[in-house]
């Protein structure tokens, strides 16, 4: 007879873990948003629609998502070309070309809003160049879509760049001996591997803009139906101790934030599962 060896976990058994998992899901995620709803309900239906239906809401919306939009495509396109070239090539300063990626993870938010207003303002650094040439970038939604560019960028490149290093070369070399052309082997051999990646690094930095404050609320101007972001409305309500206006806004933004998110996932998903099947 075969004695069946016990299988030895080094983790908790499914039980454990699970329990583990729902509940710091649950303190940290979960019950905050439960939290949020049942704060915008404090006001009456009438006070709540009033609140997120406002002309200076709605605009503040719209300026929050499309600059967000922008800025994470911007992402998605330079930042896998960052990517590329530290998986790619060899040059002297890489590793500290690779470590620069990092650093508006360590950056406060605030230094940087103050570092980009110096420097794009209309006496700055740069701004002054731009000023004689009669283009506004601070204290516009230029301005706008640079502060998340600089905080979004590091999430599309640690996407896309361990992709780029597991990716197996041979199918590229496979695709020169075939006859391909440098686009075509781009196209239809790399592009459809790490395009999945991309996609969650846009998704990341989307996200990530969605909420941003501090790198913004400087180098926007804060000009309502012009530069005025979400997340500052949400703070001039909180100092207006109007929190159940704070919280109807905040919900809207989390709906359509949720909404957004889980197309760009769902279409991740697709896409990973077409290139499996080819």
């Amino acid at each position: 007879m075969f004695k069946q060896s016990k299988h030895h976990r080094v983790l908790p058994g499914f039980g454990l873990s699970m329990g583990y998992t729902v509940i710091y899901l649950s303190l940290m995620i979960l019950i905050p948003i439960a939290v949020l709803f049942l704060k915008a309900t404090t006001i009456s239906w009438a006070e709540l629609w009033e609140t997120v239906t406002d002309e200076r809401v709605v605009a503040s919306y719209k300026i929050t998502f499309y600059t967000s939009f922008i800025a994470a495509l911007v992402n998605a396109i330079f930042g896998t070309l960052i990517a590329w070239v530290l998986v790619r090539y060899n040059f002297f300063g890489k590793k500290f070309v690779d470590a620069l990626v990092d650093l508006p993870f360590a950056m406060p938010t605030a230094v940087a809003g103050i570092a980009l207003t110096t420097i794009y303002a209309p006496n700055g650094w740069l701004g002054q160049y731009f000023a004689q040439l009669g283009i506004k970038i601070s204290y516009t939604q230029y301005g706008i879509m640079i502060a998340l560019t600089f905080i979004g960028l590091p999430f599309v490149v640690r996407s896309v760049q361990p992709v780029l290093q597991d990716l197996d070369q041979q199918y590229e070399e496979a695709a020169a001996t075939l006859g391909a052309h440098s686009g075509q082997i781009f196209f239809k051999v790399i592009f459809p591997a790490i395009f999945p990646a991309i996609l969650t690094g846009f998704a990341l930095a989307f996200a990530r803009a969605l909420g941003e404050y501090g790198s913004v609320v400087f180098i926007s101007g804060n000009m309502p139906m012009k530069t005025e972001i979400v997340p500052l409305l949400i703070i001039t309500k909180l100092e207006q101790y109007n929190y159940g206006g704070a919280a109807a806004i905040a919900a809207v933004m989390l709906i359509f934030s949720f909404i957004l998110l889980f197309l760009i996932n769902f279409w991740q998903w697709k896409t990973a599962k077409k290139h499996q099947m080819t």
